[in-house]
């Protein structure tokens, strides 16, 4: 079966002659993959706990380093000078009133699980918490969302000088934060209810996969309108030791939050929420806990949470990789995964880091027997993911023309093998293929491809938009350089201390099987892309998926405005993109089957090609935030992690505007006009 799906492939961008050869290649790759390698790599990757700025990071940094090198890579290191945590200093939570109750911060030690009791390990904490030491009564908010505090407020519960309690879920935890400073709260105390991973879901750990009573999610509340270093916007944290100074904001002029804010985990969760007096919570806010939910804990119930964490310039490090390409050394692939860890990171982010590093050994097997890729291909291994995305951001900002310039695509795994469920999310033009190198592979629990797994009951897969969370954002939303993001996903104990390699071999992955399929998937995109005479992006896809957002985007306004009539200039420019796309496609096809482009007009229309995406980049950027220049996709600023396709259009529908709506058919319909012009332009050269 696989056979006959790699003979019926179109291999966009290559000649006929060039087809085969690449088809031997992938195999051989393929051949080479090996499987056991990831539980190696995976095993020392995560014998200590590893948060960014710490020596045991540094010391996974290393491992990286020295594993790529014996590859045959050449190997850089980027340091920065960030402003952040590298722990949680000190940190207490307490009942005052009824009665003195220290709650629990940390994960109980489990006969089951070795490393649950590494001294090493931390408390609870949440980086780029505010300090402080306060006591109050309490409001339960939900899961702590724009909405949410409307509600509370609609409902008469004055959120001012008291400390909220809300569960994790629905947004990134750092606009948990915001919200509750924004309504006055004198702290934040964030945690995962059973009811969305706990007992009522199935087994805890260590006998099932759900969060048990002990459990923490950590993680960084970091909310600036930009992405990376808090003092450094727009520019690379480069040492302060180094030859170029960088200008730095003083912390004061930052946004950073100044109340405390800790996790906890619901069994200390419970000794509050059981105590709360006040009006019942509305419809769809009860969790979990066996207790009735609460808006107000009452005059009678006080909490104390206490919160001493010092930041300082920390030093961190990208560890990047790279196979130069033989015959278009300057057109870049770029594949990427951090390497920082709340604690052990099992799955999140080491089973991608066991992954790469895996790739990177067999890439270099292939480079040592002649068969090196004919771009670029870069491995990098990023930093500081978890304070913020930090170290993909500063590198980025560092390299931001070389990367406008060179970079044919981004490909993140944060996390990649976590399980046994495959998914992705792309950008248009990458999409075709992230699907098609997923019919290559076999899934190793079922006589299905990859593709077939993925697929399921449907006729294709579901591919996603990119969202935020992760590396991929400063590449796609701030320089425009296609991305995607992927891999296998399953069970996880996210951010807590048992993200262990003992949790990955009972109940993620026990066979080892996924490291080295998802190895197969990734490398055939990256080898895909590298060898094609002409970058394989399928332009046509701009046209159709653009399409399909602007009618979501016209449902949505009518919705609040039922006399808005569409994005006129926004309709002339598609159709006309749609045109030029098919015939840029066709045009491509036809120089590529007669075998007749120079080396000179092969360089020539793939640097036209790599300029297409740079449309949608914008210098004005995003009302939310300027450091978001892409007009097509940006996190969602009031959730963090999900996807804003037509961001401009969306900041306008969050608060139900019609205001610049004109404004945006303009800026639209011009990138879109630009994006259709290039094409046309490409098609005329190539013809």
């Amino acid at each position: 079966m696989a056979a006959q799906l790699v003979m019926s492939q179109e291999f966009r961008g290559y000649t006929p002659s060039s087809k085969s050869e690449q088809q031997a290649l992938e195999s051989t790759f393929k051949n080479t993959v090996d499987f056991p390698k990831f539980k190696e790599h995976l095993q020392k990757l995560t014998e200590k706990p590893h948060v960014a700025g710490t020596p045991a990071n540094d010391k996974v940094a290393d491992y990286i380093f020295q594993v790529m090198a014996d590859a045959g890579m050449e190997v850089d290191r980027y340091p920065y000078d960030i402003y952040m945590s590298t722990e949680g200093g000190s940190s207490v939570v307490e009942l005052v009133t009824p009665i003195r109750l220290p709650l629990n911060q940390q994960e109980y030690i489990l006969e089951e699980d070795p490393f649950s009791s590494d001294p090493s390990l931390d408390k609870g904490w949440n980086a780029y918490s505010g300090s402080g030491d306060v006591t109050a009564e309490v409001v339960y908010a939900n899961y702590g969302t724009k909405e949410d505090f409307e509600k509370v407020e609609e409902m008469g519960v004055d959120v001012k000088g008291k400390i909220v309690i809300a569960r994790y879920g629905k947004n990134f935890r750092g606009f948990k934060a915001k919200f509750a400073e924004q309504y006055g709260a004198a702290g934040l105390i964030i945690y995962t209810d059973p009811g969305d991973s706990g007992y009522t879901k199935g087994l805890v750990y260590p006998d099932g996969v759900y969060y048990n009573e002990s459990a923490i999610q950590r993680g960084s509340v970091l909310t600036v309108d930009y992405t990376g270093d808090p003092l450094t916007p727009f520019e690379p944290a480069l040492p302060l030791d180094g030859k170029k100074k960088i200008q730095r904001l003083d912390p004061a002029e930052t946004d950073l939050h100044t109340i405390p804010v800790l996790p906890l985990p619901y069994g200390s969760a419970n000794e509050i929420i059981g105590r709360m007096k006040g009006q019942v919570v509305p419809n769809g806010w009860q969790g979990g806990l066996p207790h009735t939910y609460r808006l107000e804990g009452g005059k009678e119930l006080k909490v104390r949470v206490k919160v001493d964490q010092k930041r300082d310039f920390v030093r961190v490090s990208n560890i990047v990789g790279t196979l130069k390409g033989t015959t278009y050394p300057d057109e870049w692939i770029i594949i990427g995964c951090h390497f920082d860890a709340w604690a052990f990171g099992a799955t999140d982010p080491n089973s991608g880091t066991a992954m790469l590093i895996s790739l990177s050994e067999t890439l270099g097997k292939l480079a040592k027997n002649g068969m090196a890729p004919k771009r670029s291909i870069m491995i990098a291994h990023w930093d500081a993911e978890e304070h913020g995305v930090l170290g993909s951001s500063e590198w980025v900002e560092q390299l931001k023309e070389e990367l406008g310039a060179k970079a044919v695509a981004y490909m993140n795994f944060d996390a990649g093998v976590s399980g046994k469920n495959i998914g992705g999310s792309s950008s248009p033009t990458l999409k075709e293929i992230m699907t098609e190198m997923a019919k290559q592979v076999e899934y190793p629990y079922s006589d299905k491809t990859l593709y077939g797994h993925w697929s399921g009951e449907n006729e294709q897969p579901s591919i996603g938009n990119l969202g935020g969370g992760s590396d991929h954002i400063g590449f796609y939303m701030h320089v425009g350089v296609p991305s995607l993001s992927g891999g296998a996903g399953g069970p996880t104990l996210y951010h807590t201390n048992y993200d262990d390699f003992h949790f990955y071999e009972k109940f993620v992955d026990p066979e080892f099987q996924m490291g080295g399929t998802i190895e197969q998937w990734v490398g055939l995109m990256a080898l895909r892309m590298a060898n094609a005479e002409i970058i394989p992006y399928d332009v046509e896809r701009y046209a159709t998926d653009l399409k399909g957002h602007f009618e979501n985007a016209v449902e949505k306004i009518q919705k609040f405005d039922k006399e808005f009539a569409g994005f006129d200039k926004v309709e002339q420019s598609l159709a006309t993109l749609e045109e030029n796309g098919k015939e840029l496609s066709a045009a491509i096809q036809s120089a590529l089957s007669s075998e007749k482009l120079s080396k000179k007009e092969i360089k020539e229309i793939n640097k036209q090609l790599l300029a297409l995406e740079k449309s949608f980049i914008d210098e004005k950027g995003m009302y939310f935030g300027s450091w978001y220049k892409s007009l097509y996709a940006s996190t969602d600023p009031f959730s963090g992690y999900a996807s804003w396709i037509l961001p401009g259009l969306e900041y306008e529908m969050s608060s139900n505007s019609t205001e610049r709506l004109e404004e945006w058919d303009e800026r639209y319909a011009a990138a879109i006009a630009d994006l259709a012009e290039k094409m046309i332009k490409l098609t005329q050269y190539i013809s």
